[in-house]
């Protein structure tokens, strides 16, 4: 087993803690989903969120899915002008048997456009 990183993004609509929580849920159960990582597998989740986006904390919603013992960290993504609003970006660090090129990287919500090269 190696170590990995899983990115992923997801848009939200509004600033808005329930649609926060149903939105980072969604992004990081496809995550764990598409990439085979159980909860054992985890070593850390580090999210970013743009800078209008302050009604909660991005692993507040994360610990919905029993990660309360896997360290969770929140950022400040830098604002660039014109970027996406309203966006967590994640990136999951795991043990994984899979090669870089089999890792899947997910996008939602409007957040493909991020990095069309990667979302699944």
């Amino acid at each position: 087993m190696r170590v990995r990183a899983v990115r992923g993004a997801t848009q939200l609509r509004h600033d808005d803690p329930l649609e926060m929580q149903d939105a980072v849920t969604e992004l990081l159960s496809a995550i764990f989903e598409e990439n085979g990582i159980s909860h054992d597998d985890l070593i850390s989740i580090h999210f970013t969120s743009t800078t209008d986006l302050v009604s909660d904390f991005p692993a507040k919603s994360a610990r919905s899915l029993d990660l309360g013992l896997i360290p969770l960290i929140c950022s400040t993504e830098i604002p660039v002008p014109g970027s996406l609003p309203r966006v967590i970006r994640v990136m999951v660090h795991a043990y994984s048997a899979r090669a870089h090129a089999e890792i899947s990287h997910i996008y939602r919500r409007g957040a493909e456009v991020l990095r069309r090269d990667l979302a699944q």
